[in-house]
């Protein structure tokens, strides 16, 4: 029988998984495994560095909420990637991260690019594999894919030693295994618990948080807010299911949004918190009225309770908690009742947003210059008016005034880093959105200073004719940290925080691509249609106020750990 080598393995074992793409850089100890994807069915999506390659994965298994893969090479190849490992660990991105390292034989023998990888990866994943037999390499990426979907989906570490995927196997010992996992529990007790929860609330109020969004269940989610009346606020993922638009959607659940979720999160007497994380994005709990009934409900048992005490904690699937909800509404005819009976509730909370958002005009429309940062936020949501439109923000100060801003009309269509807070995601995330959805416009908007990490993955989308515009928003300086600079010890340290002009739109053009400078908020909107009409990627650098601090540097400066004594 012939014999074949594990690197043709593992290539047939990803084949047989309909990836499409695997996000990479190369390297030789993971050529055993290229030369075998070369003419395949999966293309080979090389960026300029690994932590590129794995944001664009990380952006690709948040969109398409399936599992998504990068392959690194051994040593500075593996370490280059943990940072967007972290990101996705915290965002719920099913990722797969095949990792080569030095052969078994070479172990402590000083080889090129040795390093022991596992113990350093394996707290950040849900699991880390290490395969040392050559015949079981489709077994072990079988357990990788099963384990990066089930439950709370999350990233997943697999390591092949070079030395194996060259080793030579009969194919008659391989074990092809290929199982999926659909389940989709619900705990159907506690779920009819929430009926007489919320006939007892008069100021209820719903936030959907990113296992909404990685349950596909927007349908189910959009039918219970119709049904009851309750106000509907959304986060992480979980934004644009319900959309911003909806009459009973508040848009996001952050606090510092212009609009009613302060209001609404301090004054509630009820939270239901469907699929999401009580974090620093709530004051850990304590932006909640203390005597609010709080219903939490979460695929991970973990996550249940974690700072705050909840009243009913229920471990279920996001749709099939919502489907079944649903049933019981119907099944007891209390919609109409509670639609009633929250009405004045729900005015309350219109009035809010309402006079929020008056509050906030004054910035949105500022025509000073430099350019206030909220006006360009403006500006770019209002060209991006399409519902299937993609933005993608990256960048401290820059992301909160993005999403204080983003008008967001459809699931999955709006990026950020969200918990682990990592700058560098914006280019990398955008090129993955036009990657999955070329018929698509993707803007990025993002910080100078966050445009520096990655740059060169403008030469990625350049070479790969990936037409994405990229809003650089650029104060000339690391913004964030200098504002809560100035506000806790009344003045910001110039070294490390202050960066000075560079014209990165001449940058791009050098490579090939369109580049513009705005000055003048009047000319924000022509330089993206001049940007989206070039046909070409783009970056489009509008110089904004340095002077202007954002919410998000008054909430970094005032945060309990941070403060200076």
């Amino acid at each position: 029988m012939d014999k074949i080598i594990g690197g043709q393995l593992a290539a047939e074992a990803l084949i047989e998984r309909d990836v499409n793409f695997i996000f990479t850089l190369s390297g030789g100890h993971i050529t055993p495994i290229y030369q075998f994807l070369e003419n395949s069915s999966i293309t080979l999506f090389d960026t300029r560095h690994e932590q590129a390659a794995v944001f664009m994965a990380e952006a690709w298994a948040r969109m398409n909420r399936k599992p998504a893969v990068v392959m690194v090479t051994a040593g500075p190849g593996f370490t280059n990637a943990l940072s967007g490992i972290a990101s996705a660990r915290l965002s719920n991105a099913p990722i797969i991260l095949i990792a080569g390292c030095v052969g078994l034989e070479s172990v402590e023998k000083l080889d090129l690019q040795d390093m022991s990888q596992l113990p350093v990866i394996e707290p950040m994943v849900k699991k880390a594999f290490v395969c040392h037999i050559p015949e079981r390499i489709p077994e072990f990426i079988d357990m990788a894919f099963r384990t990066a979907m089930s439950g709370r989906p999350g990233p997943v570490y697999l390591e092949l030693p070079c030395d194996v995927l060259n080793a030579t196997i009969d194919p008659s010992k391989v074990r092809r295994m290929h199982t999926m996992i659909t389940s989709k529990p619900v705990d159907r007790e506690n779920t009819r618990k929430v009926v007489d929860l919320l006939k007892a609330a008069k100021n209820p109020i719903v936030i959907g948080g990113s296992g909404i969004w990685y349950s596909d269940a927007g349908k189910e989610f959009i039918e219970f807010v119709e049904k009851t009346g309750i106000p509907a606020f959304t986060a992480g993922a979980g934004r644009g299911v319900i959309p911003d638009t909806h009459p009973l959607c508040f848009e996001s659940s952050l606090a510092i949004r212009p609009g009613a979720a302060m209001l609404a999160l301090m004054s509630s007497d009820l939270v239901l918190f469907i699929g999401g994380r009580i974090s620093l994005f709530y004051i850990f709990g304590d932006i909640f009225p203390p005597n609010a009934k709080f219903i939490q409900v979460d695929i991970a048992p973990d996550e249940i309770g974690r700072n705050r005490t909840v009243d009913l904690g229920i471990i279920s699937d996001a749709k099939a908690f919502l489907a079944e909800l649903n049933g019981i509404l119907d099944e007891k005819a209390f919609g109409a009742t509670l639609l009633k009976q929250y009405e004045p509730w729900v005015e309350v909370v219109r009035n809010a947003d309402r006079d929020g958002k008056r509050d906030a005009k004054a910035m949105w429309e500022c025509d000073t210059m430099p350019v206030h940062p909220m006006r360009l936020a403006k500006e770019v949501n209002d060209f991006m008016d399409r519902e299937d439109d993609i933005v993608v923000a990256d960048g401290g100060d820059t992301s909160t005034w993005m999403g204080m801003t983003r008008t967001i009309r459809r699931g999955g269509t709006y990026l950020d880093y969200g918990l682990y807070g990592c700058l560098a995601v914006g280019i990398p995330y955008g090129n993955a959105a036009k990657l999955n959805h070329p018929d698509r416009r993707v803007l990025v908007i993002m910080g100078d200073g966050s445009v520096g990490f990655n740059f060169m993955e403008f030469h990625t989308a350049i070479r790969k004719k990936l037409p994405i515009v990229v809003v650089i928003g650029n104060d000339q300086a690391w913004g964030m940290i200098m504002h809560s600079q100035q506000l806790r010890l009344g003045h910001n340290i110039p070294n490390g925080t202050e960066l000075g002009w560079v014209d990165y739109h001449k940058m791009v053009e050098v490579m090939g691509g369109f580049g513009i400078c705005v000055e003048k908020p009047e000319d924000i909107r022509p330089a993206l249609e001049a940007a989206f009409a070039s046909g070409k990627t783009a970056c489009v650098n509008v110089k904004v106020d340095p002077s202007v601090i954002s919410p998000g540097s008054v909430a970094l400066a005032n945060l309990g750990g941070y403060k200076c004594n």
